[in-house]
């Protein structure tokens, strides 16, 4: 664990720095094929690479799988188990939702069930967010029309696709719960558990809402709309240490995805937005960039695409989607005018395991006074012969403050 307060008496003005989080980077190599980061055609992350040093990170420690808002707090610099904040939380912050001290927030997925009332898909086909925000409407409106519970307010949102969030309000509310999403297909959801000592009536509210909520869907007429949410990360508001304070960067967030806005505007970055709103693409996102470069000192910017096809399974498409990032990076490197680069992702998402797995992942460190290694190409196998070597995640914004010079000398 990186203990902060060591580091704040040796902070003084620096270079700027760009931290580029491409979502599920990592993967695995294979007996006859590479990961799909190394089978991916990537020249300019591998001239990136082959200009700075590389090594493999883990977000939380040795085989251990994580979430997206650990992976991201570790990037930050926080310690992911001190840290740890539900999905439910950053999903509502990311979106704007006004939670208040004792609500209970949660993430769910909408998602098709089976005549056996088992899980046969947990997003829905990936529904629209055309056809997934009017039917959330819906629902609400069916909840307002019947509350579930007397005494409990009950918010349903659309966040995008098949994604929705759930924020209860009322008194005595316990966010320690159990996920009720059982994470795989031909598996039934599960019924809300109480965390330690938590008490079950909150469990018990849970239940009576997705009840309500299975119900509200059950009217829709269209045969395609889903069965049921999934929820799971519940949570409450907390406050973090704050990012700027603890770094002394004037930090900015560049994100397409609510729950990275969240979890970035939870420790202070400024969340960056266009004329129309949240960026949708990357080339808002460079645009945002390069906005931004005169006015930050830090650039966090997220790719979203790799992780979404590594949960899909589809090993062509996250090779592709590397790829397009690569054709994107000498453009988004221009924009931030960064002096110092740093390349990782929050967490793996091999294909092969259609999700989230505890595989080392690649990064790198360019730029500045970080120095160069004997690395040309950005892969697992390469990066592990980096001179970063294996490391905890949570080591990355040190170095990269270190080598942008943002750290002066300890002791005589």
């Amino acid at each position: 664990m990186i203990d902060f307060d060591r580091y704040t008496p040796l902070l003084q003005d620096g270079g700027r720095i760009l931290l580029l989080v491409v979502d599920g980077l990592g993967g695995y190599p294979e007996a006859d094929r590479g990961s799909e980061l190394e089978d991916a055609h990537t020249p300019n992350l591998d001239a990136l690479a082959a200009r700075g040093i590389t090594g493999l990170t883990e977000p939380a420690g040795p085989g251990i799988t994580v979430g997206s808002g650990p992976g991201h707090l570790a990037l930050f610099g926080y310690d992911p188990w001190r840290y740890d904040l539900g999905r439910g939380v950053l999903a509502a912050v990311g979106t704007g939702f006004p939670l208040q001290p004792g609500d209970v927030a949660a993430r769910g997925n909408l998602a098709f069930l089976n005549d056996d009332s088992l899980v046969s898909d947990r997003r829905a086909g990936r529904i629209s967010d055309d056809r997934a925000a009017p039917l959330t409407e819906r629902v609400q409106q069916r909840l307002d029309a019947d509350p579930p519970v007397a005494g409990v307010e009950v918010f349903l949102r659309h966040v995008s696709e098949h994604r929705v969030l759930l924020v209860l309000r009322g008194e005595g509310l316990d966010p320690r719960l159990a996920d009720m999403d059982p994470q795989d297909t031909g598996l039934a959801p599960l019924q809300a558990q109480p965390l330690g000592s938590a008490d079950a009536r909150t469990a018990s509210v849970v239940d009576a809402v997705d009840a309500a909520v299975r119900a509200a869907l059950a009217e829709e007429s269209d045969e395609a709309s889903p069965d049921v949410a999934l929820f799971r990360g519940f949570d409450g508001l907390r406050e973090m240490p704050d990012f700027g304070e603890r770094t002394g960067l004037r930090a900015a967030a560049i994100a397409s995805y609510p729950m990275y806005r969240g979890v970035a505007q939870l420790v202070g970055m400024e969340v960056l937005h266009g004329p129309d709103g949240p960026p949708s693409s990357m080339a808002d996102q460079i645009a945002l960039a390069r906005a931004a470069r005169d006015t930050h000192d830090f650039l966090f910017v997220h790719y979203k695409y790799a992780d979404a096809a590594g949960h899909d399974g589809n090993r062509e498409a996250k090779v592709e989607a590397l790829e397009r990032l690569d054709v994107d990076l000498p453009a988004l490197l221009e924009a931030a005018d960064a002096d110092v680069v740093v390349v990782s992702g929050d967490h793996a998402s091999p294909a092969a395991v259609s999700g989230h797995s505890w595989h080392p992942v690649p990064t790198l460190l360019a730029g500045g006074s970080a120095g160069v290694d004997d690395v040309t190409t950005f892969g697992e196998r390469a990066c592990a012969g980096g001179l970063l070597g294996l490391r905890p995640t949570e080591h990355l914004l040190p170095l990269a403050l270190g080598a942008a010079g943002r750290l002066a000398k300890y002791g005589a």
